[in-house]
């Protein structure tokens, strides 16, 4: 079975909804036949890599709120994080355009790292307060996952992986992605948002029980060539 995530390393949701997917994933007795695979969104774009925002800053501004019902918003989405084990510090995130943190994931994802890397990022923005625009910061946190440090760094000042970014945010619009997290399953379902870990886990059960629908079942057998006969 494939699930595709779409999702943004700036995402509170996106990470929260991780782990609760993982949570449901863990209850699935056919888990290890699962291949998950990230995809990219930005949530800006053309957001600036250097910016001088708070969080709070950020979301009274966009929403035309009072920074007091701001701080509010920011506190409530903390304690959801804590629901499922992140200890968020938002008002420490540094603001940044995450392209490039994405041009990393599929870096890594060439080594069979994506999940690592992905996690790594998320782990990175949300509870430590790096800048994850920073090239200098992504070499770090790529050695940390076991990445080639010298090799992370050519590629991120070159254009590597930018291309594929943009066609992922694509094909997600073309799909009905409109915000994240957004998991799709065998390209047949999809669960938008962080939802509990119980409906990812329903999810995963209807998709495995069509699956084994469409085999054959086989209802006489006689003599026939496989690859170990004849």
């Amino acid at each position: 079975m494939n699930v595709e995530i779409w999702s943004d390393i700036a995402c509170p949701f996106c990470y929260i909804g991780k782990r609760k997917f993982e949570d449901g994933l863990q209850q699935f007795s056919q888990r290890d036949d699962v291949n998950v695979t990230f995809k990219s969104f930005q949530l800006d774009p053309y957001a600036e890599k250097e910016q001088s925002q708070t969080n709070a800053e950020m979301i009274a501004g966009k929403y035309g709120m009072s920074m007091e019902k701001a701080k509010e918003m920011t506190q409530q989405v903390e304690d959801q994080a804590k629901e499922v084990g992140l200890d968020y510090k938002l008002e420490s995130t540094v603001l940044t355009n995450t392209k490039d943190a994405h041009r990393l994931s599929h870096f890594a994802k060439e080594d069979g790292k994506m999940e690592e890397m992905m996690e790594r990022l998320l782990k990175a923005y949300f509870t430590e307060g790096k800048h994850v625009g920073d090239h200098e910061t992504l070499v770090s946190l790529a050695d940390e996952v076991g990445l080639d440090g010298e090799a992370v760094r050519a590629m991120l000042d070159s254009d590597g992986h930018e291309e594929i970014v943009r066609e992922e945010m694509q094909e997600g619009a073309d799909i009905g992605v409109q915000g994240v997290p957004f998991f799709v399953f065998n390209r047949k379902y999809a669960v938008s948002g962080a939802q509990p870990a119980h409906a990812f886990l329903e999810v995963l059960e209807k998709v495995q029980e069509e699956e084994n629908e469409n085999k054959i079942n086989i209802v006489s057998q006689g003599d026939s060539c496989a690859d170990e006969s004849c």
